[in-house]
Order: C-alpha cells, then sequence, then structure tokens
C-alpha cells in the first residue's frame, strides 16, 4: 500500500484530455509515433485523448514527457525595419482524416490487412494542416476531401463488408450508399473526430438490414473460398449471429478496442466482451490453430493475419470513383426534395378542393325506414273480401219474407 500511494504522488500530472491531443498536434506527432514511442496501440492513445482511460506508471511518465510543451525561446531583438510585416491570414482547420499524409509518414504496404486500407490517419490532418499554415496553401474544398477519405477507405472497407455479409454486390452497394450519406450529411462528417468510422458504420448498418433477405439477388451468400483453411473461416463468419461477427471483425479484424467496439455496436462493454468470447469460441472450432494459442492477444493476432488474408484473397468489386458517388448522393437528394414539394402540392390541391366542394351548413341524414312492433291491431270492422261482398248482394237482393228468418220492424 505504501509503495502505490509513492508512486501515484510522484506520478506527473497530465493535462486534460483535449489539452493533451492538442500538444500532441503542436508538436505534429501522430497517434501512432506516440504509441510507439510509449509502447502501447494506437487505439490506446486515442482512448487517452478523449478521456476513457488514463496511464498509469512508467507509461504515464513517458506520455507526459513526451506530450509536454517545450520552453518558451528567450525573445528575439525586433528587427530593425520601418514598415510592419504583413498579418498572414489564419487559414481554417482541415478535419482529420481526410487529406493526404505527408511524405515522411510511411504508407501502409498493400500486404497489410483490410483493416489496415481504411485505418483513419489523424497524424496526415495535423501535418498537413501545419505545412498549410507555413505555406500558405488553399485549404481543401470540401469535395476534395471527401474524394480523398473515399480513395483512403472505400476499397478496404469493401472488403471488410464482403467478410460481414459474404455478398460481393450487397458489399459495394453497402459502401457507395454509406459515402453518399456521407455526402448529403457532409458537415458533419467533416467535422467528426474519425469520419472513416463513421462511413464504416453507416455502410454495416445498411449491409446488416434483414430487408436484404427479400431481394432475389441477395438472399444467399456468394460461393466461399476453395482454399480449405479460408473456407473454414469463411463459414464459421457466416454461421454467427451478425451482432457477433460484427464485434468479431471491428476487434480482431478492424482493431479497434473494446470501448469504441462497443459504441460502434450500441452494446455496452460487457456485452460486447462476451459476444467477442463467444464468436472466438465458434470460430477456433473451425480452426484448430487458434485453440493452440498461448494467450488472448495470440488469439486476436492470429485472427487478424487470418481475416486479413481472407478479405485479401477474394475479389471483390471496385466501388465507382468518388465524382460518381458524389453525383448520385446529389441526384438523390434532389429527386427526394422534389418528391417532397411535389407531395406537399398535391396536399394543398386536395384540401383546397375539399373545402371548395364541402356544404357550408350541417344537415342532418335521414334516418332509412324501420318496421315498427307492438302496435295493436286496428279496431272496427275490417275491409270486406269478394266472398262476403257477394254475400251481402245475394241478402239484399232477396226480400225477407217467411218464417225462416225474421226482420225487426222498427215503429
Amino acid at each position: 500500500m505504501t509503495r502505490s500511494t509513492t508512486d501515484e504522488a510522484a506520478a506527473p500530472s497530465l493535462p486534460s484530455p483535449k489539452e493533451r491531443r492538442r500538444l500532441r498536434e503542436a508538436k505534429a506527432l501522430s497517434e501512432d509515433q506516440v504509441a510507439a514511442a510509449v509502447g502501447v496501440t494506437r487505439a490506446t492513445v486515442r482512448s487517452w485523448e478523449t478521456g476513457r482511460t488514463s496511464p498509469r506508471g512508467r507509461k504515464r511518465a513517458l506520455y507526459a514527457k513526451l506530450i509536454a510543451p517545450e520552453p518558451e525561446a528567450p525573445a528575439a531583438p525586433p528587427a530593425p525595419t520601418t514598415a510592419p510585416a504583413p498579418a498572414v491570414p489564419a487559414v481554417p482547420a482541415v478535419p482529420a482524416a481526410i487529406v493526404e499524409a505527408a511524405p515522411e509518414t510511411p504508407a501502409a504496404p498493400p500486404a497489410e490487412a483490410a483493416d489496415a486500407e481504411t485505418e483513419t490517419e489523424t497524424d496526415a490532418a495535423a501535418e498537413a494542416q501545419a505545412r498549410t499554415g507555413a505555406t500558405g496553401e488553399r485549404p481543401f474544398s470540401p469535395a476534395e476531401a471527401f474524394d480523398e477519405l473515399y480513395a483512403r477507405t472505400a476499397p478496404g472497407l469493401v472488403r471488410q463488408t464482403y467478410l460481414l455479409t459474404g455478398r460481393r454486390a450487397l458489399a459495394r452497394e453497402s459502401v457507395e450508399r454509406a459515402f453518399e450519406l456521407a455526402w448529403q450529411r457532409w458537415p458533419e462528417v467533416a467535422v467528426d473526430r474519425d469520419p472513416a468510422g463513421w462511413v464504416r458504420a453507416a455502410a454495416y448498418e445498411y449491409a446488416m438490414s434483414p430487408w436484404h433477405r427479400l431481394r432475389r439477388t441477395h438472399r444467399h451468400a456468394d460461393a466461399p473460398p476453395t482454399e480449405p483453411g479460408k473456407r473454414a473461416l469463411f463459414d464459421a463468419l457466416l454461421d454467427l449471429p451478425p451482432a457477433y461477427r460484427r464485434t468479431l471483425l471491428l476487434y480482431d479484424g478492424v482493431g479497434l478496442d473494446l470501448p469504441e467496439t462497443a459504441a460502434e455496436t450500441e452494446a455496452s462493454t460487457p456485452a460486447a466482451a462476451g459476444r467477442l468470447m463467444t464468436a472466438r469460441a465458434a470460430v477456433a472450432e473451425r480452426l484448430p490453430e487458434l485453440t493452440a494459442a498461448a494467450s488472448p492477444a495470440e488469439q486476436s493476432a492470429l485472427l487478424h493475419d487470418r481475416l486479413g488474408g481472407l478479405a485479401r484473397a477474394e475479389h471483390v468489386p471496385v466501388p465507382q470513383p468518388a465524382r460518381a458517388v458524389r453525383t448520385g448522393s446529389e441526384n438523390k437528394a434532389r429527386l427526394w426534395t422534389r418528391a417532397a414539394v411535389a407531395g406537399v402540392a398535391l396536399l394543398i390541391a386536395v384540401t383546397g378542393l375539399t373545402l371548395h366542394t364541402a356544404p357550408t351548413h350541417y344537415e342532418p341524414p335521414i334516418s332509412p325506414a324501420e318496421r315498427v312492433g307492438g302496435v295493436p291491431p286496428r279496431g272496427g270492422p275490417q275491409k270486406l273480401t269478394a266472398q262476403d261482398l257477394k254475400l251481402q248482394k245475394s241478402l239484399s237482393e232477396q226480400p225477407a219474407h217467411g218464417p225462416e228468418r225474421l226482420v225487426p220492424r222498427i215503429p
């Protein structure tokens, strides 16, 4: 207890999460560089900067030393100039993960896993922003930023979605639909901390919609790979429930940490951990080498390699160019706008016609006729029938005489 108390007292203090990120970007350091220097993963550095976790022990000291602000140099004496230097106009900040990486940033080789193609590089945004501010170059336009994000993430995201659904055409359609939605909401996506994650979540939600089962083209999965190992992994993924499959792909395939996986799948962290363990156990039944792994970290690394190899080995369709996706998104938005305007106009016309033809006063409806029961029969002499009339006529024609009939006489 004394040792832990002493360590906590000696631990350097850290600024707020937002200040940590600002200090890192001020030094032009990327999350990957900080992670390599401290000895953690990129997702851990991101969790430190978002406030979900904080470093401890030796890592805390290294991280605090790495992002510590440099001491200010003594101010140089003012140059003997007569005219003040012109002010440099402020350059608007470039959204993270939507600009090209700096030349000094090593690009991921094509043999990396499928998630490497969709990893957002926040260090590229900081370096590009610093470059832009220093040289005075113009900032990225919205279309250029979208095209850059599309070129970086779309191919790998199609492969990820194929692993999630097992359908190549649906994977391409889901990714294009997600980017169309992102272009419609670009002011929101551009300022998001992880634009690639925003698009990935939209693509996964569209791909996992149960309504695709009603479509004939997406009713059955595509043919599995011919190689036995890849075929076993492919079948094991498709046999998992959709939520478990998505959790496994995000954690072991893309490389997100558990809190981020839980947030993207809209589940609690314990629920995401349970889904991950269940999915790994189900996949391990098909892959014996996964069971032979000594630790969960080795299982995650092995599964990461297997998923990446499966995604790279399959020939998935290439998505459309970014310009075509933007044009399609604008056309759909224009079409829906016109449909909404036409619907409102039709509603107004029907309402006006109804008001014009409607009566101006209330007319009570006439009740339908119905038989009335319980009325007593009519009294008095009834109507004579034909037989009665014949008898009456015969009696009146024959005079009454004789004793057989008595005719009363009234005096």
